[in-house]
Parts: structure tokens; C-alpha cells; sequence
């Protein structure tokens, strides 16, 4: 017989464990990308609604949530186990909206609050009517829980009828699978029609490999094919490992056929005697709950590592963006500074403009004209390494993610922040031309804008602007000359490695945003080992 662990040392490892399922990230569009987020929310949700919650409370009352496809009858079953209408049952699919769960009143302590579902909003109305879709003012209804109590079930038992698993809606699947994942047993509702199909035998196989206590419903049988449509469907269940699951046959009836909601109590006998012994025999109760319990545990041993290995693809495809953008701005920067020590500023309108000065061409307007130029020759080289990062990305599928496609929606643009950049270091040329000065005789002392515009000349002009050096010299004397130089070069390099930074860290941004680390891998792995030690 198995037990159930509640040791807080495994609780512990447990939550965990859980934070770092949460914590993990599968932004980037890879292949194994879809499969790896429906299975860490898939695993959230066991999670938080079922593992975590009945190992702290192991007595609360035994959960039991029928789930099933379109159609399948499973309101009306619901509210013949009860004995009365407290779920919305009909002909028009899908029925069920709201999902609802009914449970004796002196259980409703246990459900009223955030133990289980906590994402869920709680309505409850004493004795509400099925037909009556209770909401809270702005309240979504696929994320509402109606509480009903019923003293027609025995204390300890909880009946949830869940949406569809094949709705049309797709927040009605995604909270159908949620549902069934805080069960203690599953009971699947197919029909006579469709026990074949796909749908149900997904969630037959999922119950399989949790070893989830485990219930099925052959639904609305026409009663002149009820032994071999049962024995059709008992061989498919055999073959698919599941033979000695507990098989229930409901036969078809007016009531199901017309959707009234209420079947008669032989009808059902069987499955609620089934349910009630789960939970007035302390063995049977004990087992159905330590089964599931132990079977989503053992299931961590196959899905934590599957996880962390699409957080490792992540990781992977991450890097590869990353050193895509520092690559392509990396060599880019390299030809920029090759471009500024052959004087490639020195062209052009600067050109003209210096070859004008100072007769025709006044200090001020030789500076404008460095500074555009300069200005210029650092955006063709952004521009360049942004081209070679997209044709890099445009090999790798995970840069098609929506926010590394969306451009900076901001107005400023790379010009504007590049010329602002240029713009200040020429401020702060002229202020240390204006320092070196300082000393000088003011009788001989050149004008400072004119020491600023023959610096930046020499500094940007290369082997062209040696003539720039040497009237430096004259004006402020050859050893305020060098200084001048010495701090305009640092300050210049400075200004362009925070220029070149500051756009690839832009670029880097959106990446970065989709907090995708090697960490993940690690702590998911790390937090399993833990947890199999607590074990």
C-alpha cells in the first residue's frame, strides 16, 4: 500500500522546485519551444492546484473533475450524481462556461478559499440555480469557480465539472487542462460516437503516464449495441495498458439525449457507488490520493530534465544573437577606428573647409564641419553592424522572435543620439582648449576655438592634417601641443567606445528583456536533485 509523503523537508524541495519551473523562459522560436511552455504551465499547474496543496493537506476531501470533449455528456452527469441541477446542461455546445464544483457543505471551507486553483475567483450562492451564469462585475468567466454545495454527497467527496477539452474557445481547453491537473481522480466522459477519437485517449495516455487514479465513462450507449460498443472499447483500453481502469457504462437516455440534466439514479448507481467507497474506505482513500500524488512526483523524473534541456536551447540560441550583435559591432568598430587614424574625416566638406582656413574659413565652421563628418562616418558604421547583425539573425530562427523583430518605436533615432554624442565631445575639446590657454600671456594667447579646431583636425584629419600639428605648436608651444593632443585623443576614444556601446547595447536590449540565462538549466536540474534526495 502506498503512503503519502508530507514531510516538510519534501515540501520544502517542492516549492522549490516549483519556483524554479516558474522561473524558467522559452521566449525564443524554436522547435522544441511550444512543447517546452505547455509543459512547465502544464507542470505549474499540478503544481500549485494539486501536489503542493494535498501534501499540506493531505485530509482535505478527495477532488474529483470530469473532463472530456464536446458534448459528451458530462453536466448531465454531473448533475445525476448529485440528484440535482447544478451545473448548465443542453443541447448547444459547449454548455459549460463557468466551471463548477459542488461539494457537501461541510466541505465548502476547503474550496471557498485559494488552497486549490488559486487563479481562479470564487462565486457561491447558496442553492443557485444551474441555469444562472453568476459573475462578478468585470469578471472573465473562464476564470471564475462557482461553488455549489450539495448534502446529497458524502462529506469528503468534491465533484468539478470542467470545460471542454476541444472547445472551441480556446480559454475553455487551456482551463479544462488546468482543471484536471488539481484532480485527485480523473474521470474521463467520452460517448459511444466518439470513444475513438483523439481527444479522449490523449487525456487517457496523459493519466497513464502520471499513474493518475483513473476513472472512464462510456457515455449515452444505445442500449441495442451497449455490450458491443463496451467491449470495443474495453480492448482499446487493454491495448493501450489500461485494462484494469475502472470502466462505467451510462446507457442513452431521453434526459441525455435532450440535454435536461438529469438522469435517473440507477443510471449512475455504479460510478457513485464507486466514488462514495474511494472516500468512506480509509484504504481505498488513502491509495487514490497517494497514487497521483506519486505519480506526478515520478513523473519529474522524465519532464524536469526535458525542461531544462529546452532552457539550455534557449540559452543556446540566445548566445549565438548575442555574439551575432558584438561580433558584427566588434569588427565594425575596429574598421571605424582604422577609418579615423587614415584621416577618412578629412574629407569632403571638411576638407574644403580646412584647406579654406583660416583665410576663407572661419574655426567655428571648420569644427561644424568635423563634427557632421565625424558624425557621418559613425553612423555608416553602426549602420553597417546593424546589417550584419540582421543578415546574421536572418539565419537563425529564434531571431524571428516578436520582440526582437519590433523595431524602437522611441522618435529619437541613431542619428540624433550619434550627432548629440559628437556634438558634446567638440564642447569638451573646446573647454580643455580653453584650459591649455589659460596660462598663456594673454597678449599672445591664440583664440580657444581656433586651438579646438586645429586639435580636432589633427586628431581626425591623419597624415592630411600634419600641417594642423605643427600650428598647434606655434600657437600653445610644442609641449601644450602633446598635452592637447594626448587628452583630445582619450577623449575622443571615449566618446566613441560609449557611442559604439550605447547602440549595441540597444540593439542587445530586446534580447536581453526576454531574460533567457544559463542559470535556468542549471536550477532546474539542481532543484530535481534535491527533490529525488527528499524522496
Amino acid at each position: 500500500m502506498v503512503t503519502l509523503d508530507v514531510r516538510p523537508q519534501l515540501l520544502d524541495a517542492l516549492s522549490a522546485l516549483r519556483d524554479r519551473v516558474a522561473a524558467a523562459r522559452f521566449p525564443l522560436p524554436l522547435p522544441g519551444a511550444p512543447r517546452a511552455r505547455a509543459n512547465r504551465d502544464e507542470l505549474l499547474a499540478q503544481l500549485d492546484d494539486y501536489l503542493v496543496p494535498r501534501l499540506r493537506d493531505p485530509e482535505a476531501p478527495l477532488l474529483a473533475v470530469v473532463g472530456g470533449s464536446t458534448g459528451a455528456g458530462k453536466s448531465t452527469l454531473v448533475n445525476s450524481l448529485v440528484g440535482r441541477r447544478v451545473s448548465e446542461a443542453g443541447v448547444l455546445r459547449p454548455t459549460t462556461r463557468t466551471p463548477v464544483l459542488v461539494c457537501h457543505p461541510e466541505d465548502h471551507h476547503w474550496f471557498s478559499g485559494m488552497r486549490v486553483l488559486p487563479d481562479l475567483t470564487r462565486v457561491w450562492v447558496p442553492q443557485q440555480e444551474a441555469g444562472d451564469e453568476l459573475l462578478l462585475p468585470g469578471e472573465d468567466p473562464t476564470r471564475v469557480l462557482r461553488i455549489e454545495t450539495a448534502d446529497t454527497l458524502p462529506p469528503g467527496l468534491a465533484l468539478l465539472d470542467a470545460p471542454d477539452v476541444d472547445s472551441l474557445v480556446a480559454d475553455n481547453r487551456v482551463l479544462a487542462a488546468e482543471l484536471i491537473c488539481a484532480a485527485d481522480v480523473w474521470i474521463m466522459v467520452t460517448t459511444a460516437a466518439r470513444y475513438a477519437d483523439a481527444v479522449p485517449w490523449h487525456l487517457l495516455r496523459t493519466a497513464k503516464e502520471y499513474d493518475a487514479t483513473l476513472v472512464t465513462v462510456l457515455d449515452r450507449v444505445p442500449h441495442q449495441v451497449v455490450s458491443e460498443v463496451s467491449r470495443q472499447y474495453g480492448a482499446l483500453l487493454t491495448k493501450a495498458g489500461l485494462g484494469d481502469v475502472p470502466r462505467f457504462t451510462v446507457p442513452e437516455l431521453p434526459e441525455s439525449a435532450w440535454g435536461g440534466g438529469l438522469l435517473p439514479a440507477t443510471a449512475v448507481a455504479s460510478l457513485r457507488t464507486w466514488l462514495v467507497h474511494q472516500v468512506q474506505d480509509p484504504a481505498a482513500r488513502r491509495y487514490a490520493v497517494a497514487r497521483t500524488a506519486h505519480g506526478m512526483l515520478a513523473s519529474l523524473k522524465a519532464r524536469m530534465p526535458e525542461l531544462a534541456g529546452a532552457a539550455a536551447a534557449q540559452h543556446a540560441a540566445a548566445l549565438r544573437l548575442t555574439s551575432a550583435v558584438e561580433g558584427a559591432y566588434d569588427s565594425e568598430y575596429a574598421r571605424l577606428r582604422g577609418r579615423l587614424q587614415a584621416g577618412a574625416v578629412l574629407a569632403g566638406d571638411a576638407l574644403k573647409r580646412w584647406r579654406a582656413f583660416p583665410l576663407d574659413c572661419t574655426a567655428a565652421e571648420l569644427l561644424d564641419a568635423l563634427v557632421e563628418s565625424l558624425a557621418a562616418l559613425l553612423l555608416c558604421s553602426v549602420t553597417a553592424a546593424d546589417e550584419r547583425v540582421g543578415e546574421a539573425w536572418r539565419r537563425e530562427p529564434a531571431a524571428a522572435a516578436p520582440e526582437l523583430t519590433h523595431r524602437d518605436p522611441t522618435p529619437e533615432s541613431a542619428e540624433h543620439r550619434i550627432g548629440m554624442a559628437v556634438r558634446r565631445w567638440r564642447r569638451e575639446l573646446e573647454e580643455y582648449a580653453e584650459e591649455e590657454i589659460r596660462d598663456l600671456d594673454r597678449g599672445v594667447a591664440p583664440d580657444p576655438e581656433t586651438v579646438a579646431a586645429l586639435v580636432a583636425t589633427a586628431l581626425l584629419g591623419g597624415r592630411r592634417a600634419r600641417v594642423a600639428g605643427e600650428g598647434l605648436a606655434e600657437r600653445i608651444g610644442a609641449h601644450g601641443a602633446l598635452r592637447l593632443r594626448d587628452r583630445g585623443g582619450r577623449l575622443l576614444a571615449e566618446h566613441l567606445d560609449r557611442v559604439v556601446h550605447t547602440e549595441r547595447e540597444r540593439r542587445l536590449a530586446p534580447l536581453d528583456a526576454l531574460d533567457v540565462h544559463p542559470e535556468h538549466q542549471a536550477e532546474l536540474i539542481a532543484a530535481l536533485s534535491v527533490l529525488q534526495k527528499e524522496r
